[in-house]
Formats: C-alpha cells, sequence, structure tokens
C-alpha cells in the first residue's frame, strides 16, 4: 500500500499512526493511507510567508507567469500518467480524468499568458490618480500589492488536479505562497502533480506546500496576512468563517460551497428542435460527466408543462443507454463515486429524495465498488417542493419539475434554491429571457444561455473558465474566484495614497 506524505517546509513528512485510508473505488480496495498527526502546520505557514512569499513578490507579473507556463507544460507532458492515477484513485473515465487534467493544465496556461500581459511589474495601479482637494498636485492613487502572509487552499475531492491549480494560479500570479490541502479521498493525483513539478526544479523554496489529509490545526495559526480559500460543503465553509483565529485576525475567507444549479427550458423551446436536443444532451453529460460530482452540475430542471413528456421520454431513453462499469474498459461512460464516503452519502440522499420525489428512472449498477447509477427523479411541487431545493445530493442525480413557462415563475424557482454557481437557460426568446436572466442574475453566478445561434458554440453548462468568475451567492458560497485578473484581487490589499503628483508617478509609475 502506498503511503502520501505532506510536502512542508520544503520537506516530505509522514503523518503520525493511525492512518486515513483511500480506496480504488472501482474495486473497492484500499490504494494508499495518509495521515497529517504530529505534523508542524505552525512552521509551515510560518516557512510560506518568511521563505516563499519574499520570492514571490520579488518576481514581476511575467516572471510568476513563466513559471505558471512551465507548471502547465509540465502537467500535459505527463498526462497519461496522470489519467491513470485518476482512474485508480477516483475511478474516472478517460474523458472525465482529462477534464481535471486538462483543465488544471489550461487553466495554469490561461493566467500564465495574463502574467505576460502584466509585464515587468510587481503591483498594480487601480485606476487613475484622483484629485480630492483645491490643489492639483496633491493626488490619490490607488494601488493594488500582494499581502505578505500564506494562502491557505483547502479544496474538495472532486478536482484534484483542477482545483489544486486552478486556485495555486491566481495566488502565485498574485504573489502568495501556497498551502494546499486537497481532497482527502483523491489525493494521490494532487500528491503525483507536486511531485512531478519538484522532480522538474519548478518550485522555488516555499512557494507551494501540500497537506495530505485532515487540515488538523492548520486554522489555529492564521494571521492577519493570510488568506483562505475553501471548497466544500456549506456547513464546513461556515465552521471555517466561525473560527476563532479567523475572527481574531479579520482574515479573508472566499467560500465555493453547496450548489442546486438549474437548467430552464422556454416555452419556445419546443419538442424535436435544435435547442431541445441540446437540452437533453446537456442533462444527460452533466448528470454522468465525474459521475455527477461537480459543483456545477444541474440538479435541477425546469420544464414547461407542455414539453415535460417529451423531455421525459428523451431522458429515459438516452439515460437507459449509459454504460455503467470499471472505466478501465473501452465504452464505459459512467464510473464509481469518489469512494465508499462519497458512496454512502449518495445512496442517503437519493433515498430522501425518494420521499419527495418520484424515481422515473434508476439505473442498474455493479454490486462490487463504489458504483450509483443514473437517478432522475420527477417533481410537481413547485416553489414548494422543500427537499428538492434544499439539498443538493452530490453524485449522478437530477430532478425535473415541470412548470407554467412564465419568465416571472422561473426566476422564482431557479431563486427557491437559494443561490447557484451556475444556471443554464434555453431560448430564442429574447423579451422572456430578458426577464429571466437579468432575474436570476442576483441568484447565479454564472448564466449560461444556449440559443439556437449557439447551438454548434457553447462550451456546455458545467465548463468552468478561467477568464471568467467562478462562485455563486448564499447557498453557493459567496464566494468568487478566476475571472482573468478579477482572481487575483482577493489576494491583493487595495491602499490609497496620498502624495505629491510628481513623486507619485515616480515612485509609482
Amino acid at each position: 500500500m502506498i503511503t502520501l506524505s505532506s510536502y512542508l517546509r520544503d520537506t516530505w513528512h509522514r503523518g503520525q499512526d493511525p492512518q486515513t485510508l483511500l480506496y480504488d473505488p472501482t474495486l473497492y480496495t484500499a490504494l494508499a493511507q495518509t495521515s497529517t498527526r504530529g505534523l508542524d502546520l505552525a512552521g509551515a505557514l510560518q516557512h510560506g510567508r518568511t521563505i516563499g512569499g519574499p520570492t514571490l513578490r520579488a518576481m514581476t507579473f511575467a516572471q510568476r507567469g513563466e513559471l505558471l507556463d512551465q507548471l502547465s507544460k509540465a502537467i500535459h507532458g505527463a498526462r497519461d500518467a496522470l489519467i491513470d492515477v485518476s482512474r485508480q484513485n477516483m475511478g474516472t473515465t478517460r474523458s472525465d480524468a482529462k477534464f481535471d487534467i486538462d483543465g488544471a493544465a489550461g487553466t495554469l496556461a490561461f493566467y500564465a499568458n495574463l502574467g505576460k500581459t502584466l509585464g515587468d511589474r510587481t503591483f498594480l495601479l487601480d485606476g487613475e490618480a484622483v484629485r480630492f482637494s483645491r490643489s492639483a498636485r496633491f493626488l490619490g492613487q490607488h494601488i493594488l500589492t500582494p499581502r505578505v502572509g500564506i494562502a491557505i487552499h483547502i479544496n474538495a475531492f472532486n478536482f484534484p488536479a483542477w482545483n489544486l491549480c486552478e486556485k495555486l494560479a491566481t495566488a502565485f500570479l498574485a504573489g502568495m505562497p501556497v498551502l494546499a490541502k486537497p481532497g482527502t479521498a483523491t489525493a494521490w493525483l494532487s500528491v503525483k502533480i507536486v511531485e512531478l513539478w519538484l522532480e522538474q526544479n519548478l518550485l522555488p523554496p516555499g512557494v507551494l506546500q501540500l497537506l495530505v489529509g485532515s487540515a488538523g490545526d492548520v486554522l489555529d495559526h492564521v494571521g492577519p496576512q493570510d488568506a483562505i480559500v475553501f471548497t466544500g460543503s456549506g456547513a464546513t465553509g461556515q465552521e471555517i468563517r466561525k473560527h476563532t483565529q479567523v475572527i481574531a485576525h479579520n482574515v479573508p475567507v472566499n467560500v465555493e460551497a453547496d450548489s442546486l444549479n438549474a437548467l430552464v427550458l422556454a416555452p419556445d423551446v419546443t419538442e424535436g428542435s435544435d435547442l431541445f436536443h441540446m437540452a437533453v444532451a446537456e442533462i444527460v453529460r452533466e448528470m454522468t460527466q465525474k459521475a455527477g460530482q461537480k459543483c456545477t452540475a444541474i440538479r435541477r430542471i425546469f420544464v414547461p408543462h407542455e414539453q415535460a413528456d417529451a423531455l421525459k421520454a428523451e431522458l429515459l431513453a438516452r439515460l437507459g443507454d449509459i454504460r455503467i462499469g470499471d472505466p478501465a474498459h473501452d465504452g464505459i461512460q459512467l464510473g464509481p463515486l469518489a469512494g465508499p464516503a462519497q458512496q454512502r452519502d449518495v445512496q442517503a440522499g437519493v433515498a430522501e429524495l425518494a420521499k419527495h420525489a418520484e424515481n422515473v428512472f434508476a439505473g442498474r449498477a455493479p454490486e462490487t465498488g463504489c458504483f450509483v447509477g443514473p437517478q432522475l427523479f420527477w417533481n410537481h411541487a413547485g416553489l414548494h417542493a422543500e427537499y428538492v431545493h434544499d439539498h443538493e445530493v452530490f453524485g449522478p442525480v437530477a430532478t425535473v419539475m415541470p412548470y407554467d413557462g412564465s419568465a416571472d415563475l422561473a426566476v422564482q424557482l431557479v431563486a427557491r434554491g437559494g443561490g447557484s454557481l451556475a444556471t443554464s437557460v434555453y431560448s430564442d426568446d429574447a423579451a422572456w429571457s430578458q426577464t429571466v436572466l437579468l432575474g436570476i442574475a442576483p441568484w447565479t453566478g454564472r448564466v449560461y444561455w444556449a440559443s439556437s445561434k449557439v447551438f454548434d458554440q457553447g462550451v456546455g453548462h458545467g465548463a468552468v473558465m478561467p477568464s471568467l468568475v467562478h462562485g455563486g451567492p448564499g447557498k453557493a458560497g459567496g464566494g468568487e474566484e478566476l475571472g482573468g485578473e478579477r482572481g487575483l484581487r482577493f489576494y491583493w490589499m487595495r491602499t490609497a495614497v496620498q502624495g505629491d503628483v510628481q513623486l507619485l508617478k515616480a515612485v509609482l509609475g
């Protein structure tokens, strides 16, 4: 059995027993073990602050971008080996593994290019100089400089490559060192990526540390210049925000949490149309890609009453053709969940959801392994469907909810989820879409508007693009990541510098 160590203070450290097991979810066998017990996490944070931080802050944006470019190329060069690790540790199909690994490399490459654009500077001006007094010589200039602490990244299990790299990319380019804690169940892939970077001597001392296993007492040692970025359950996100040290030092916390994302069909989307078939394909993909273990996956589907039966028939036919099994075999479209804990959670969620909605399709799954077949539910309670709107089942599970087709009700149904990362709207009706898009904007971080004009051009509901913001209000965590330069601002301090105009130009440029 493999023992996974943590990379702290530029050295690999094995945690004390007892160890936590990681599984091969296809075979349901123990694959690796890890522990963080006894590790010096206070020392790790201080190492990042005192060694990694000064190194990154001394680098220009262009130099930081070059570092990210090298990290991206290393992942791309080891793609097949990393895909094999993903299959073993997470049960992903080759396509699903590439979705995670290519997303990681692509995001690093995007921010590498942004670094080149920002150029040979170590900080940025924020807007033009501001005149606020009678004197035209005494002005104010806002500047953006990196915090002098360390960024603590607590990641989810579902994207061990992409989650690691998209957070790291923005922090590094902003000028902050990172201590990353991957989701324990699938941490082997994150470890392999860091090992790869170290083998190629790409990481300057102190800029990246990897905590493999429990977060332990890491939050007990945060300080006023640190930053925390978390992806996971809403309950855990609340616990992080309420931590005594976080409150005492007003440490900024960005949370991406549970999200009951939606797809809305407009009345103009009729059976047999391109948009209708596009929606069906997208729903099936979102239910089965990564076994439905995506923060952006479609959980609620709102369809006008007139098209409900046709949508149901199409979905049942498509889901019935999905091949479930060992992802090492050709033609398999749906592999297992990431591990035993994830399987138990989904099975419990499906059982509870069945008390509130009709299960119209329950895909058969292999008895051995962490498998759950696609589960499609039907609910007519609309705004009053409490469990459907309030609880996310994090697997290949979605619920169809027929409605009257009105734009106003569509907005209310989306909002009933309490805040989402992504919502898809399918319509060619500009007036109807305007009401829905503007109505749901306060309730969702990203809106994917599918129309006939982009039938063969859209990237799909679940694709998170580094150039666009990722996050959402309310239940989705209230956070925001990526979005190009916007993603760097979480790690910066904005300061208003007042002084003589000529001296400001000489010092700040």
